[in-house]
């Protein structure tokens, strides 16, 4: 990011989240993305009744519309690039994450958790492909959604989710799947006092090279 760049709210947002983002996945590898997967699952399904009445049946039209103003609203700049009943295709030539997705480009699994759940729910199925994206250096990001089965495509499934129940929250997270998380983010406490530690004995290693250095020069 420039540092000329204007400081905004969206801005210090975006870095926070990147940045802790690139801080879990080195603290919990590969598991970081199923994380993220989980919370878009859950985001989406919050953030589609914003636009629509979540609970009717949607035709493919109405599904494209919730996800372009989501994605759109949020920042992005999406656009539809091809709808029929087997597929659909959208192109964003800008990140809500903004240039700092490239921090983190694992975060992409929240565009296609959000967009695949979103569809899994109201369709029964879904499959997620991201062929191009901004965060790994493509100059847009490009997402074929497919809502039929078909083993020759690949991507990222998505099945027989639950549905939040009438007047429930789909931020409320499951016993076990809290337990696993706080036990993650102690991992990556640990982590951190690690790296504080290590910076410590460096800088004490360096302060008595510097006073072996002067001692010689005498």
């Amino acid at each position: 990011m420039s540092q000329n760049q204007t400081l905004t709210a969206q801005t210090f947002l975006s870095k926070l989240l990147t940045q802790y983002a690139t801080l879990h996945e080195k603290a919990i590898g590969d598991r970081a993305e199923e994380y993220i997967k989980q919370l878009g699952i859950r985001t989406g399904e919050w953030m589609e009744g914003h636009y629509v009445d979540a609970k009717s049946t949607w035709s493919v039209d109405q599904y494209v519309n919730v996800i372009l103003a989501i994605k759109n609203d949020i920042g992005g700049q999406f656009e539809i690039e091809e709808v029929t009943p087997e597929r659909i295709v959208v192109k964003g030539t800008q990140c809500p994450f903004g240039d700092m997705v490239k921090d983190a480009p694992h975060l992409c699994q929240m565009t296609s958790s959000v967009i695949g759940g979103i569809a899994s729910r109201h369709f029964g199925y879904s499959k997620v492909k991201l062929d191009k994206r901004i965060a790994v250096g493509d100059d847009h990001c490009r997402v074929v959604v497919h809502l039929n089965q078909n083993e020759e495509h690949g991507g990222e499934e998505y099945y027989n989710l639950p549905v939040t129940p009438e007047n429930g929250d789909p931020f409320q997270w499951e016993e076990e799947t809290i337990k696993m998380l706080g036990e993650e983010l102690r991992k990556s406490d640990e982590m951190i006092a690690d790296l504080v530690s290590e910076i410590e004995d460096l800088r004490s290693q360096v302060r008595m090279q510097e006073r072996k250095s002067k001692r010689d020069f005498r």
